[in-house]
């Protein structure tokens, strides 16, 4: 089933996204925690992309798994850094041969150690997905940043960028991981205002971890409330208490979220069934 399909239905839908092993040594650990988040049933599941296609296969043969298995919808990404036109269509044509008929278009970040440029054939997200809508039958999601790309310049020219992907052929948009929803609802009201009106799902993170934190800001530069702040302080140093306020603060999110009538969400897992199932537990009234 195509994503767009999905979420044309009136009912809420959480997600999940997992990724796969960037070595092989590791792919059935990999495999055991992405089964084990499949078999607690999401509306779909998307599952990453390492950059230059570094782990195409077993991006593909969890995806396909999940799929088969499960009969759980998933989303194959697909990134710019180190594509060619090429392997991107290569790419295309193996995931139509496994069933996969959604695709997450990105740019990525260009990594550390790369030298050249990555971007050769596709500078932008919006060429990725043009290509993805000509080779046919895929439906197209792209991301988006509600506090802003770390490499615009402004919002502004942030979402004029994002305006471009749509029209090049995502049919929706997944944001990055936010901690304050306010961030999320000004977000939307920006992005209809410019015309954007594919569904926006909000991306979130369940914190179970300091060094997560850590994390997550160093890439994206995301805002942390205080009173977050205050329970990673708190908790921080006692994994079991951290896990099970992370949980409880990601659900409190989602709760606010869909009170405030948003039917979609999607959660970035981390390849972690228990936090997956301490979430749902927590919403089984409510979803």
């Amino acid at each position: 089933m195509k994503i767009s399909e999905i979420l044309l239905k009136n009912d809420v839908t959480l997600s999940f996204e997992v990724f796969p092993p960037k070595v092989t040594s590791d792919y059935e650990t990999v495999q055991r925690a992405a089964y084990g988040v499949a078999k607690l049933k999401p509306d779909y599941m998307s599952v990453t992309y390492g950059a230059g296609g570094s782990t195409r296969g077993n991006t593909l043969k969890i995806a396909k798994g999940i799929q088969e298995e499960f009969g759980v919808t998933t989303i194959a990404h697909l990134t710019c850094v180190g594509a060619t036109k090429e392997g991107i269509r290569q790419a295309l044509e193996e995931m139509k041969a496994a069933g996969i008929e959604n695709v997450l278009a990105l740019r990525g970040d260009k990594p550390k150690d790369c030298e050249g440029d990555p971007f050769a054939d596709y500078h932008y997200a919006s060429e990725l997905a043009a290509d993805i809508r000509a080779f046919g039958g895929m439906c197209i999601g792209g991301a988006c940043y509600p506090e802003g790309h770390v490499e615009s310049e402004n919002t502004k020219e942030d979402i004029l960028n994002l305006k471009k992907k749509v029209d090049a052929g995502c049919e929706y948009l997944t944001t990055q991981m936010f901690f304050d929803n306010n961030i999320f609802y000004n977000f939307l009201c920006r992005v209809r205002e410019a015309g954007i009106d594919v569904p926006v799902i909000p991306g979130i993170m369940p914190i179970t971890r300091p060094s997560q934190l850590r994390s997550a800001v160093r890439l994206s530069g995301c805002n942390v409330p205080m009173r977050f702040r205050s329970i990673v302080d708190c908790f921080g140093r006692n994994p079991e208490a951290m896990q099970q306020a992370g949980i409880i603060y990601a659900t409190d999110q989602i709760i606010d979220l869909i009170a405030n009538g948003i039917r979609h969400v999607h959660v970035y897992s981390m390849n972690k069934p228990e936090v997956v199932r301490g979430i749902q537990e927590s919403l089984n009234k409510i979803i």
